[in-house]
């Protein structure tokens, strides 16, 4: 025993530093160990989970203050009509002196909803699919994988623009849009986690002994696919959010009655020449930031559902 902690070294004390020492026998390479590093802000398992939730306390503070402000965001006064930002006012106020702070926490907080329920339907219809294409055979694989690269040849943009003005445009539309165009990507990578676990053992010998598709799918392939569903499912939402404020800016989206960010920024278009920048600055930037909450919170999820960070 005492041969061999020799051989091995004694620690050196600093954190970072190899374990060293003199060799036992004369000439043999050393073997050297290094203490783990210090983690840094925002790494390992802890870290990462106090990522996701501050960007999931700061998204939910943000759809409740919309939802508050709301009444305050229609509320005009033509007195302070165009007023550059102050501390009454940290956006500044619209040609109809709206507060730009209230219009914008509002308008984040519709394009939440919208967000929300497009991408939940998306998720759904990719998690649907992706089970018929894996479990259904050869013919059901080959159709739902021309759909998807069909769909996926296809620009988001036009696509949506199309489904939603066919649909008559407005919150409807939108969401029924948003809906069947961003479910391929998301069906691709199901597919794949469905494929691996159908070549399992205790998977075939559950449908060798005649278990029913369904009851396959509920006990199994839900449970292995949840991770990964809930992190795609979290990563549609900035795609949705930003596409609906997109289309709504091109005016095939939400109606302008709504006080959605798409909609302010449209409008800020015509004050842009006066002056008027913090029209389309500040809810461009809000805008920014709620997308970076939302592609946190799924990288966040991801690191913390794969195989190097679940044995961190």
């Amino acid at each position: 025993m005492a041969e061999q902690t020799e051989a091995l070294g004694v620690a050196s004390g600093v954190p970072g530093e190899p374990f060293g020492g003199a060799s036992s026998v004369p000439g043999e390479p050393l073997t050297c160990f290094h203490s783990p590093r210090p983690t840094r802000l925002g790494e390992g398992r802890r870290g990462l989970l106090a990522w996701a939730v501050a960007a999931l306390v700061a998204l939910v503070l943000i759809g409740v203050a919309g939802a508050l402000l709301a009444p305050v965001a229609a509320r005009t006064d033509f007195a302070q009509a165009n007023l550059a930002p102050t501390l009454e006012h940290p956006f500044g106020t619209d040609w109809m002196g709206r507060d730009m702070l209230a219009r914008t926490l509002a308008g984040l907080a519709t394009s939440l909803g919208v967000g929300i329920v497009a991408a939940c339907a998306s998720s759904v219809i990719a998690f649907v699919l992706a089970a018929v294409a894996a479990l259904g055979g050869e013919a059901a694989d080959a159709v739902v994988s021309w759909v998807i690269d069909l769909v996926m040849g296809i620009p988001h943009i036009v696509l949506l623009v199309l489904v939603s003005y066919a649909l008559g445009r407005g919150a409807t539309g939108v969401m029924v849009g948003i809906a069947l165009t961003h479910w391929p990507s998301l069906a691709r990578v199901l597919r794949a986690e469905i494929l691996q676990l159908k070549a399992a053992p205790f998977f075939s010998a559950s449908r060798a002994i005649g278990v029913s598709s369904l009851r396959l799918v509920a006990t199994h392939v839900v449970p292995h696919v949840l991770p990964q569903y809930l992190v795609g499912l979290v990563l549609l939402f900035p795609h949705a959010i930003l596409h609906e404020a997109s289309i709504t800016f091109l005016g095939f989206g939400l109606s302008p009655e709504q006080p959605a960010i798409g909609v302010i920024l449209s409008e800020a278009m015509g004050y842009l020449t006066a002056g008027s920048w913090w029209l389309a600055v500040f809810p461009g930037l809000a805008l920014l930031g709620t997308v970076l909450l939302f592609d946190r919170l799924g990288s966040a999820l991801r690191a913390l559902v794969t195989p190097q960070e679940v044995q961190r």
